[in-house]
């Protein structure tokens, strides 16, 4: 496969979101200890079970690395598909980079500061950068 600028976005967000699962580590260890939860302890539990002993903020950093565990899912499949037909440069790169700093953004304003309306706005934004890869992959494939 040749080089396509479309896969820096993709590789910038793979990173973003290591970013974000230390983050959640570095806040979300201690607190669990600070709340007397004993991992060698626990059997059974699921994530979720930690929203009702751990602080919602430091929660929220959890809760962000799992939203980048579903939709950028999405983002990565249809940008090596654009990498890989060769259309993964100009517009779509462009593109590409916007789903990314939506994707960061909402990240922020979810680990930070969590106001939902805020959220959601980079939600819609990166959701539209999203469909707009996938319409011009479809259009390149099936045209």
């Amino acid at each position: 496969m040749a080089h396509a600028s479309i896969l820096q976005p993709v590789v910038v967000l793979l990173g973003w979101t290591l970013v974000m699962m230390f983050w959640m580590m570095a806040t979300r260890l201690p607190a669990m200890r600070k709340s007397g939860i004993d991992l060698s302890k626990l059997r059974g539990t699921k994530a979720s079970d930690a929203d009702l002993a751990l602080p919602p903020a430091i929660q929220w950093k959890a809760h962000n690395y799992n939203h980048l565990m579903e939709q950028p899912t999405l983002f990565y499949a249809v940008a090596l598909v654009l990498a890989m037909i060769g259309q993964g440069e100009g517009f779509n790169a462009i593109l590409a980079w916007a789903y990314v700093g939506f994707r960061i953004l909402h990240s922020i304003v979810q680990a930070v500061w969590n106001k939902v309306s805020v959220r959601f706005l980079f939600f819609v934004l990166s959701s539209a950068a999203l469909v707009g890869l996938v319409l011009h992959a479809g259009i390149a494939l099936f045209h």
